[in-house]
């Protein structure tokens, strides 16, 4: 305890130091709250009734303290540095598979494309018996995931149990060798239609510039395509030194991307692009939804600020804060927000004011009312403060209540693994269809393992039970609930078929998956996405691309 103090008290006279040579106006303030959080800790420490585990205390404070200040200050102890590292480059020891929990079983959910699992021939939907003669059942995944993953080069032995085409489990074992696992950036990019570009774009980690790059630089040589589509749905960001990258694969050399402004001079930064692009000239979309933040509104906002591209989706998630990292002893860090960043028109996304909370703490979206008018390159009006608007907006496709029961229950997912196992080949996952027969055995197949679910209305009918149950009202009304409750049973198979063509999509999509992994689930995609049909139509009409980035 007293090692502690001593510590403490070294490290906070440090702090206070340099906030008091900072800002001397807030020195007592800090000083004063400091001396209190110590005094108060070893109090606690001396007097309460049990034995206090100082990590998990201090832990406590510091995860709240953090809290208090916005989503992304966070403090990494050295016991999380290994995942911190992974999320940064992307990179880790192992062989290279999403797992997940079913039951008391661990499973293959995910193999990566070109890593040890995949290349040894593990399959979504096999359950892991046993790594390295360890018994895996009833283990959570994530002790799971550390007994798969090591270091590159080192073996493991896999034991899994698979389904097989007679409907019977069978077990099989692996040995596998550990490999560094880089997840890709760009997970996939190919061509849509005759002669349209896609790139898929999901992480801004280390070198992700250079995938954007290599991937249009072989769609221009392999397939002289005529125009691109960048697909930003559901990309949470990263490093910012990428975005500038990726903005620069299609715009000059020397134009600022973004600059940032912070509380220290040392934070006030432009951000101009440094290379050669590779095309600055092509017809170009991007896709965006409100899962895309941070660097990927970097790249988005750049684009439709300089008019290189039409946007299309729904408003962006509005990340307009830096983030960077300091050093702390017992090697640690710090995650702080350091700066707020600026794209070419001169305005932050920023869609929340951390400083401005509510008494609860609650914290609010900047309301459009508040927005402030800015101007893209060309002198469209573009606003700050929201996100990024798309040029053209697109409804969200909403997931029907009997499609969410679908997926949570994992029926779409268990259906897949049982159609791999009796289904070698499927062909090109681009032009892969479900018959009516096919679907008519999926219906079968749910209706077998007796599912059900409760629509909205009837939660809505038991809720009100509830209510006036605790009211002691029930009995008015008890006649006009059971009428509602017999109008509202309907016949849930009624309901498959009702949603055929929302729940055949989504299943074709994982089917696809199980023979052409992540590639095939894209693919499977195209057909049904109403982003990328309008994208097409916008690239395949040169006169309407124009009129979206005149001036308005």
């Amino acid at each position: 305890m007293k090692k502690f103090i001593v510590f403490t008290c070294l490290s906070l006279s440090v702090v206070v130091g340099l906030t008091a040579f900072t800002n001397s106006a807030s020195f007592f303030e800090v000083s004063k709250n400091l001396d209190i959080f110590t005094t108060l800790y070893k109090e606690l420490n001396t007097y309460y009734v049990d034995e206090l585990n100082p990590n998990h205390l201090i832990q406590s404070g510091v995860d709240e303290m953090c809290n208090s200040l916005d989503p992304y200050t966070d403090y990494i102890t050295e016991e999380n540095m290994a995942d911190y590292r992974t999320q940064t480059t992307g990179r880790y020891g192992g062989i290279g598979a999403i797992i997940g929990t079913r039951g008391d079983w661990v499973m293959i959910t995910d193999p990566y494309e070109g890593f040890p699992a995949a290349k040894a021939g593990l399959r979504a939907g096999d359950k892991v018996i046993s790594i390295d003669n360890k018994l895996a059942k009833k283990l959570a995944s994530d002790d799971v995931s550390r007994m798969l993953k090591g270091k590159a080069g080192t073996n493991v032995v896999v034991k899994i149990l698979r389904l097989e085409a007679d409907g019977k489990e069978k077990e099989q074992t692996y040995t596998l060798t550990r490999e560094e696992i880089k997840i890709k950036n760009v997970p996939y990019f190919g061509t849509i239609g005759k002669d349209i570009g896609y790139i898929r774009l999901t992480g801004f980690t280390e070198k992700a510039s250079n995938e954007v790059r290599n991937a249009l630089n072989m769609l221009i040589a392999k397939n002289k395509i005529k125009g691109l589509v960048l697909d930003l749905r559901g990309n949470p960001g990263g490093l910012l030194n990428e975005a500038i990258n990726i903005a620069n694969v299609f715009v000059d050399k020397n134009i600022e991307i973004v600059s940032t402004k912070g509380k220290t001079e040392d934070q006030n930064k432009q951000y101009p692009t440094l290379n050669d692009p590779v095309d600055t000239r092509i017809p170009m979309t991007v896709l965006v939804d409100g899962g895309s933040a941070s660097a990927a509104e970097i790249v988005t906002g750049s684009m439709q600020d300089l008019d290189r591209a039409v946007i299309i989706g729904q408003r962006t998630y509005g990340k307009g804060l830096v983030q960077s990292t300091h050093s702390l002893p017992y090697n640690a860090k710090l995650k702080i927000t350091t700066a707020k960043y600026y794209i070419p028109s001169g305005r932050c996304i920023q869609a929340i004011n951390y400083a401005d909370r509510a008494k609860d703490g609650s914290v609010k979206r900047k309301a459009d009312s508040l927005k402030v008018a800015f101007k893209t390159i060309g002198g469209r009006t573009v606003y700050d403060g929201v996100g990024i608007d798309p040029d053209i907006k697109i409804e969200p496709e909403k997931l029907s209540q009997i499609a969410i029961a679908l997926i949570t229950k994992n029926l779409m997912f268990d259906y897949a693994t049982e159609y791999r196992a009796k289904n070698e080949a499927i062909g090109s996952a681009k032009n892969f269809q479900l018959s009516d027969k096919d679907y008519d055995e999926f219906v079968a197949y749910v209706t077998k393992q007796g599912f059900s679910y409760e629509t909205r209305s009837e939660k809505i009918i038991e809720s009100l039970k509830e209510t006036a149950e605790k009211e002691k009202a029930f009995g008015a009304i008890e006649s006009d609930y059971e009428t509602m409750k017999k109008a509202m049973i309907h016949d849930k198979k009624q309901d498959l078929y009702k949603e055929k063509k929302q729940i055949k999509g989504i299943l074709e999509e994982e089917i696809a998956s199980r023979y052409t992994l992540n590639a095939g689930r894209i693919e499977a995609s195209f057909k049904s996405d109403e982003e990328i049909a309008k994208a097409l139509e916008v690239l395949n009409d040169e006169a309407k691309l124009k009129s979206i980035l005149k001036k308005n």
